[in-house]
């Protein structure tokens, strides 16, 4: 089982080595493909005063510090083209936000490292339209259909994150982890699928209450992985703390999804079929 997680924005070495630390149990199961996340920038955060982030260079710096003292991989975001040799210098995934998923230049220019792609989708896009922003990266790689085969020989994964619902909220469609999942393995992102974009004056809020329900149903769908930020104190966080998982409640989902996908072994792998 693919699993992403640390906390939502770069904060201090002090709280990634802590978060990192706190990790190693989830990251040394044998069960686990698991990839350390924080982004060195927030670049969509909606008010100009949010705190985005330590920046390309430092923020790099760091994650090159936990990938040193931990042996972890890195997953961290991009924002723009020009970001893509330094950030594959020291991420094993180099992934691309769900605002930022239609942009060919950015998604051709991550396609040309030899990185892992993590694609998210937009909260805006048909779940089958994803297959063309796959297609984009597949045939930069020397491909030539985008089918979970190639996607999975190519290294081009998709990740889901809830879909726009009116104002201020968010909904999962179950369907686009099968839809999806035709052409792309896909992992499900548990922690802003709970969001509630700009709700909270100028910033977002959620409710990760409801992370634990969303992520067993996911998992009981079929998919390849989980995306699960982490905080150890989510209220002192700053950026996505209503949304992220306290560390000491990780263990206790982790190993439900585990037990799922020991229960449906035979039902999640033919649904790529």
């Amino acid at each position: 089982m693919i699993l992403m997680s640390g906390p939502c924005v770069i904060e201090s070495y002090e709280n990634l080595s802590a978060t990192a630390k706190a990790l190693q149990p989830i990251a040394q199961n044998e069960k686990i493909d698991f990839y350390f996340k924080a982004s060195f920038d927030k670049a969509n955060r909606t008010s100009l005063d949010s705190y985005r982030g330590p920046g390309l260079e430092k923020g790099l710096e760091l994650l090159a510090q936990i990938k040193k003292e931990f042996g972890y991989k890195i997953i961290t975001d991009i924002h723009e083209s020009c970001q893509a040799e330094a950030i594959a210098k020291v991420a094993d995934v180099i992934q691309i936000p769900a605002f930022l998923c239609r942009q060919t230049d950015l998604v051709v220019k991550v396609a040309e490292t030899d990185k892992i792609v993590n694609i998210k989708k937009g909260q805006f896009m048909n779940p089958a339209d994803m297959r063309y922003v796959v297609l984009k990266a597949i045939k930069t790689r020397g491909g030539n259909e985008a089918t979970y085969e190639e996607s999975k020989k190519y290294g081009i994964w998709l990740t889901e994150r809830g879909n726009s619902f009116g104002y201020g909220n968010l909904v999962v469609d179950m369907r686009s982890l099968v839809i999806m999942r035709a052409f792309a393995p896909v992992i499900f992102d548990a922690t802003h699928s709970v969001q509630m974009p700009g709700i909270a004056g100028g910033k977002s809020g959620g409710d990760s209450s409801f992370v634990p329900y969303l992520a067993r149903a996911a998992a009981s769908v079929g998919v390849d992985g989980f995306f699960a930020e982490t905080h150890l104190d989510p209220k002192s966080a700053l950026s996505d703390g209503a949304n992220m998982v306290p560390t000491a409640k990780l263990f206790g989902l982790v190993d439900d999804l585990l037990r799922l996908q020991e229960l449906l072994p035979t039902f999640n792998s033919t649904q790529n079929a």
